[in-house]
């Protein structure tokens, strides 16, 4: 049977904070993961609205810490923000794995010297505060980048965009990428006919890796659909959900600063379900769930992702 996410709350768990001019506008798209007994989050915020007339926007990464995955404290200042030329106007949509004993976290560095001045870049820290090592990951312009939590032989998996469908590459050491091949595909005349780029990192279930994404149609509306991938291959689809597991139809999911988005970039496991946190409207964050025994995909879900 499809399934669905079921929202936790019907309103925001986060709003902007017109007190905190670098999350005046916006606060969105976060990344989760799990410290200490406490869930994290790492969103992306903004000072400006995206169409200013003025100075333009600049992204920044907050935090914020809960115990029960809803209720959270935030910090009064960014843990992260842009370094160097190609960070000039942020950083955005971070997605943070525990991989080789640290946390790296892939986002999107935004110079924004033209329309293609951004890059999926990488950095590292040893407490989810404290951020280093910023730099360029993929050296081409492109987003919506997230790493695999597990090597697979030996090698280091990275999950990108090049429109409209979503590729993978493979890495020894972090710096050269190989073997760049499409992984999921967009569906002509769909929820997801537009373009499609990765949500959280995979997430590790009994029948594989459960790759949750985001699907835009042709009036970019903004969807979270989801795939299955091999155990024993993270390059390969093996079932797709052909219906959208979460859409926006609440009015702060429907209307803000982008109307009809909810975007994902990360997802905690909270025991028997999925914690799934997304940005809503790109200006306040929600939080939704799924049993995990709910998740499965049988036979006739399956949609080929490529030939």
């Amino acid at each position: 049977m499809p399934f669905e996410l079921q929202r936790l709350q019907h309103k925001p768990i986060l709003v902007p904070r017109k007190g905190h001019p670098w999350e005046a506008a916006a606060v969105f798209n976060p990344a989760a993961i799990r410290r200490d007994g406490r869930i994290v989050l790492l969103y992306r915020a903004s000072n400006r609205p995206f169409h200013a007339e003025q100075e333009p926007y600049l992204s920044a990464i907050g935090y914020a810490e809960s115990e029960d995955g809803i209720h959270f404290r935030r910090y009064p200042q960014p843990v992260m923000v842009g370094v160097g030329e190609q960070e000039k106007r942020g950083v955005q949509d971070p997605r943070v794995s525990w991989i080789d004993g640290s946390y790296r976290m892939v986002y999107t560095a935004f110079g924004g010297h033209d329309g293609n001045d951004y890059r999926i870049a990488t950095a590292v820290s040893d407490d989810l505060i404290h951020w280093r090592e910023h730099r360029v990951l993929l050296d081409e312009p492109n987003k919506d980048g997230a790493l695999l939590p597990d090597k697979w032989q030996g090698h280091y998996i990275l999950y990108h965009r090049r429109p409209p469908h979503i590729w993978a590459c493979w890495s020894d050491d972090l710096f050269h990428w190989q073997d760049h091949r499409i992984v999921l595909r967009t569906r002509e005349n769909s929820w997801e006919s537009s373009r499609i780029g990765i949500g959280p990192p995979p997430l590790r279930i009994p029948q594989g890796w459960l790759l949750i994404y985001h699907g835009v149609d042709a009036f970019n509306t903004y969807r979270l659909g989801a795939a299955l991938l091999a155990a024993d291959d993270p390059f390969r689809v093996i079932a797709r959900q052909e219906q959208p597991i979460l859409e926006p139809k609440l009015p702060w999911e429907q209307n803000g600063l982008i109307d009809q988005v909810v975007f994902s970039c990360g997802a905690v496991d909270d025991g028997q379900r999925w914690l799934i946190y997304y940005g809503a409207a790109d200006t306040v964050i929600g939080v939704a769930a799924v049993q995990k025994s709910a998740v499965r995909f049988e036979r006739e879900t399956i949609a080929l992702s490529s030939p």
